[in-house]
């Protein structure tokens, strides 16, 4: 596949319709049927799908209209995995008004997020975006960019002590079966020609910048105790790399995304700092890209990547969280600035975050999201002419 320089991808998730909330609600009541819900989101896809076109995108998703969130959608799919929503989450909380404390400081509301947890032994009952990537590569000559949870972020969040101990005693064990699923979701995607694969590991920030209340953290949901920084990461390395062992270099384009959470528009609430203690992760993590986040001040200084050993950068160059849409010269001045660090090549354009990471709480609307896509490919074609 030929590439313009500076390509542009989105990040995945795109903000649901109303209709499309209450197919997700419907659906978990078993108020619908399944066929009836994928013609709803089939249809939402399709919609979204086209605006990604029409603002100019290289790279695009289906919005995963289908997902509840970003990663407890994969309740769905694998055996004896149930959906918990974060005040059912509380019964295995030993402090509970701590716990509570927490959500209230970070704005999250207890029953507007879900968490998926492992109850028995996991396997996958059916693919987690397979299926989802062919049928909208029916409706599309677009590469297509497909993102789901890395095997960090489903360790951590997914093994809850109380629920799933019986049959996982660690998150150690946990983590061998979720390296099998995802290497499977991963040789089918290859196998259907998809061309790029986002794993997202948000939770990677979260081990190096939180230093209060460090084993109750609420990006993943997870209730597990941390242990030291080092090792966390290196734990996070070993799965990242054992998923993608013998999957480079076979036409499919493989990422890491790491941001600071994407669970609020309030930016003072959300983690913030530079990503100097995750070099060590970004060198030696055997993936094509990193797609990282930089179009807020909490992502820290640039020179940060200036040494991620020939690895591409998905450049965070729009915040989905504003309303104010970021100008074409903004842009390529951000642009100019990264060129000091790693060559044209290298550097591809998309936003910070998705747009709808969480369906019900959207960090922007259709509009918006629309107006910053477009300026990006807009961007990304002045960076061009300036060649």
């Amino acid at each position: 596949m030929t590439l313009p320089k500076f390509p542009t991808a989105v990040m995945g998730s795109w903000p649901r319709s109303k209709e499309v909330l209450r197919a997700l609600r419907d659906k978990r009541a078993g108020r619908i049927s399944e066929t009836e819900f994928l013609a709803i989101t089939e249809k939402a896809s399709l919609q979204v799908l086209k605006w990604q076109e029409e603002a100019g995108i290289d790279f695009v998703s289906d919005g995963e209209q289908r997902r509840d969130n970003y990663i407890s959608f994969v309740a769905d799919h694998l055996e004896n995995v149930k959906m918990l929503s974060v005040s059912e989450l509380l019964e295995y909380v030993e402090d509970k008004a701590s716990f509570e404390e927490i959500l209230g400081t970070l704005d999250v509301p207890a029953f507007s997020m879900s968490n998926p947890a492992a109850t028995g032994k996991i396997s996958r009952k059916k693919p987690l975006a397979l299926n989802d990537f062919l049928f909208l590569k029916k409706h599309t000559n677009k590469a297509v960019k497909v993102a789901i949870p890395g095997p960090y972020l489903l360790t951590r969040s997914m093994w809850i002590e109380g629920l799933s101990t019986e049959v996982y005693p660690t998150k150690e064990d946990l983590a061998i079966d979720i390296i099998k699923i995802l290497r499977e979701e991963l040789e089918d995607l290859i196998a259907a020609g998809v061309e790029f694969v986002q794993f997202d590991e948000p939770v990677l920030t979260e081990v190096v910048f939180t230093k209060k209340n460090a084993n109750r953290t609420f990006m993943c949901g997870a209730l597990t105790a941390k242990a030291d920084a080092e090792e966390e990461i290196a734990f996070a390395l070993s799965l990242m790399n054992q998923v993608t062992e013998g999957m480079l270099g076979r036409g499919t384009r493989i990422a890491v995304h790491v941001c600071r959470g994407n669970w609020s528009t309030q930016d003072e609430i959300l983690l913030r700092g530079p990503y100097y203690p995750l070099i060590p992760y970004f060198k030696n993590v055997n993936v094509d890209q990193l797609t990282l986040e930089y179009a807020t001040p909490r992502a820290g200084e640039l020179d940060a990547i200036s040494d991620i050993c020939g690895k591409e950068l998905g450049f965070g160059v729009v915040n989905p969280r504003t309303e104010t849409v970021e100008s074409v010269d903004q842009i390529v001045a951000r642009v100019q600035e990264l060129r000091q660090y790693l060559p044209d090549e290298k550097i591809f354009l998309n936003p910070d975050c998705g747009f709808g990471t969480f369906a019900q709480r959207p960090m922007n609307s259709d509009q918006i999201a629309f107006e910053k896509l477009k300026v990006m490919a807009e961007a990304a074609k002045k960076l061009r002419e300036l060649e």
